[in-house]
């Protein structure tokens, strides 16, 4: 009988969480949930956006956050990452970029322990919701101006995060940069999970032909915000694989390699595209008589 190729076969682990203000109590809890997804054979395992910290208050996030240099969260998941020769994607964690700004960055880990991708956030979650929240991500983070694919044994993968999943041009760019997988680990609040968390992933996936993996936060945050949860991994056609729900846990699907070429080949889309100019608004566009 042939042996497998551990490279054409890919089962993802999604790490669901509900991370607070303890940073020590929250990388025990994703260590835990990691190893479980580890021994459950997920090679790739994605945790969501905040990992490390969940907190709105500026002076309690720039008192407890850590420049990348010498950071104990990556320095630790780096070891899990090599002790458990697993990729191991940080959805985010809060990271000190200067005094007065903070990056919400992703870090791609291969199972030798070297950070091989990094990405920051590049769209900011400023809005005032209908329920009288109000979120300012940019009083506190520096968005990010690099989108990045990140090169895995089974296929590139697009990097966003959380808020990013509004702007599907994002996950085009990625999609024709070489990207078979797209990432979106997040923190959606309930209201807008609620509304739109699932059919926006769908969306992604169908639009970009690439399978979509979005790790998330879940439940009542100790600083009183709520997340919606709901882990999903989705196929490039646009079917859910698997679903998570509120509580911390994990979720398992195994990927079919072939599927993004085979998307790919009966709707070739992604070869269709065409830049245009756009006529503005009320101005009639000329005819031209043959």
């Amino acid at each position: 009988m042939p042996e497998s190729d551990p490279a054409r076969e890919l089962r993802v682990g999604l790490v669901q969480m509900c991370s607070g203000r303890d940073v020590a109590r929250n990388l025990r809890d994703a260590e835990a949930l990691i190893r479980e997804a580890a021994s459950g054979g997920a090679t790739y395992v994605q945790t969501p956006e905040a990992t490390n910290l969940m907190e709105l208050d500026r002076q309690r996030l720039f008192a407890v956050s850590e420049p990348e240099s010498g950071n104990a969260s990556l320095a630790r998941f780096s070891d899990l990452a090599r002790d458990l020769a697993i990729w191991l994607h940080l959805g985010s964690l809060v990271i000190k970029d200067s005094p007065t700004k903070l990056a919400n960055r992703s870090y791609v880990i291969a199972p030798s322990g070297e950070v091989t991708a990094r990405y920051d956030k590049i769209h900011m979650f400023d809005v005032d919701l209908p329920n009288g929240d109000v979120y300012r991500e940019s009083t506190n983070y520096a968005p990010g101006d690099q989108a990045v694919v990140a090169a895995l044994p089974w296929g590139g993968l697009g990097l966003s995060v959380c808020y990013d999943l509004r702007f599907p041009y994002l996950y085009r760019a990625l999609a024709h940069a070489g990207a078979s997988f797209l990432a979106v680990p997040a923190a959606f609040t309930r209201l807008t999970g609620e509304a739109h968390w699932v059919t926006l992933l769908r969306a992604r996936a169908i639009e970009a032909q690439c399978f979509v993996f979005a790790a998330a936060q879940g439940g009542l945050h100790e600083h009183g915000r709520e997340t919606f949860g709901h882990s999903l991994v989705v196929s490039p056609w646009g079917q859910v694989l698997a679903e998570g729900g509120v509580q911390p846990s994990v979720i398992f699907a195994d990927v079919d390699l072939a599927m993004v070429r085979d998307v790919r080949a009966r709707v070739p889309s992604l070869q269709h595209d065409r830049t245009f100019d756009v006529a503005p608004v009320g101005k009639a566009a000329e005819k031209v008589d043959p």
